[in-house]
């Protein structure tokens, strides 16, 4: 199995040191229920049969990662890019957690043109439109934040690239599962993300060797009702 490139740069960073534990988790989403009148949700109904509902069992590119500054930082940004390609007229991957700094590449596999913007606070570019004949473009992500990149063409195609300011982070697997490994012993505020849900952060104590476990549940109920 190929290792996710932030494991593999927290690893590098830390070679050498001793004091140094992981964190190893789940992450899920629950929904808001669905309110009934007369013992019906309204969905048997032909006017709203089709309507598609959101399944939070089935969330996926939730991120873990530390939100506070870490001893040894600032750290160096991996000297091989990330890679989100254009695919079928969707970005692959949706979510992408980088290390500030980190330079994105942006293959085209289609034969049709695809463009690539983003009109984010951290990050504004247009990288123009070009096909699968033309050189990848690329991007260096030099400011923390949550960058949403579109294509100017195609309606549906959005990704993620979330720009962190150092390496103990991890894409949630689609079992919900996580893991940080080689982070220095310490107390650490960790936050549980997804772009559809409150986030949730945890305080956790990392020990000097071994595993800790962080669970999170992600919920609408966390946001301030009016």
């Amino acid at each position: 199995m190929k290792l996710p490139y932030s494991f593999l740069l927290a690893s590098a960073v830390l070679a050498g040191t001793l004091q140094a534990g992981s964190i190893s988790g789940t992450v899920k989403a629950k929904g808001a229920p669905v309110a009934k009148e007369n013992g019906t949700d309204g969905y048997a109904s032909r006017r709203y049969k089709f309507v598609e509902k959101l399944d939070y069992d089935q969330f996926q590119d939730f991120v873990v990662y530390l939100d506070q500054p870490v001893t040894g930082g600032p750290f160096a940004p991996p000297e091989k890019p990330a890679i989100i390609e254009q695919k079928d007229a969707t970005f692959v991957p949706h979510v992408m957690p980088v290390l500030v700094g980190t330079t994105v590449v942006w293959p085209n596999q289609d034969d049709i043109y695809h463009n690539v913007f983003s009109m984010s606070q951290a990050k504004s570019f247009d990288l123009g439109l070009y096909n699968a004949e033309q050189p990848a473009k690329r991007v260096t992500f030099d400011q923390p934040g949550q960058v949403d990149v579109f294509c100017a063409i195609h309606t549906k195609m959005r990704c993620i690239v979330l720009v962190l300011t150092n390496p103990y982070f991890a894409l949630v697997d689609r079992k919900g599962h996580f893991t940080i490994s080689g982070i220095p012993a310490g107390t650490y505020k960790v936050r549980a993300w997804h772009e559809r849900m409150p986030s949730q952060w945890k305080e956790i104590t990392v020990p000097a060797e071994g595993d800790v476990t962080a669970d999170f549940v992600l919920s609408l109920g966390d946001l301030q009702k009016y």
